[in-house]
């Protein structure tokens, strides 16, 4: 696990837990995913699931996370528009990741 550097010209990452850091870095990202292994929410639904979380700050998340192919955005064709967000099959994966750390704050949280 030797510290690897990342070239800031290229954003390219160079250690593997940098890149899965890039995904799910942050406050909110991780509690996103968590609520939505659930099922798919709406935007409202998050957003009330997360307290604390501004609109603008959900919607950065969501479209980050969107963009790195571990969530998927429907829009239902419908008055007024519905969109809903779950995880991709990408996304899947990072389950045993946010469990791991699950398990470890249960264990630790509290010191």
């Amino acid at each position: 696990m030797a510290g690897r550097k990342s070239d800031p010209a290229t954003k390219q990452v160079c250690c593997p837990v940098e890149a899965t850091l890039r995904v799910v870095g942050g406050r909110w990202k991780v509690l996103v995913l968590h609520h939505l292994f659930d099922g798919s929410m709406r935007f409202g639904e998050l957003s009330r699931a997360l307290k604390g979380i501004s609109a603008r700050t959900l919607t950065k998340q969501l479209r980050e996370l969107e963009a790195d192919g571990v969530l998927a955005r429907k829009v239902h064709q419908q008055i007024p528009p519905m969109v809903e967000y779950s995880i991709t099959a990408k996304g899947k994966e990072l389950r045993p990741v946010l469990m791991a750390m699950h398990a470890w704050g249960e264990r630790h949280g509290s010191s």
